[in-house]
């Protein structure tokens, strides 16, 4: 067994309106940064499991972020794989 870092990124689908990143934009603005357009927020979660091998690490994180890290109807994820 191997112990793996996963990074997992969850976004919001482009069609899906974004408050917190509106927000965000806002505020930016506010503080003089002009130059930013749009802002997009989203997750970022690190997990650290046991797997013998890269695939079985890499179906196991994707199982996790279908079933319970990302909401497929509203959010997409990508992730990469590190042995530690």
């Amino acid at each position: 067994m191997s112990r793996w870092r996963a990074n997992v990124h969850v976004t919001l689908k482009p069609v899906v309106n974004d408050p917190p990143g509106l927000a965000i934009l806002g505020a930016l603005q506010n503080l003089g940064y002009s130059e930013v357009e749009a802002v997009r927020s989203g997750k970022y979660i690190q997990l650290y499991l046991l797997a013998g091998a890269e695939e079985e690490a890499a179906e196991a994180v994707d199982a996790m972020c279908r079933r319970l890290l990302a909401n497929p109807v509203i959010e997409d994820y990508t992730f990469t794989l590190e042995k530690e």
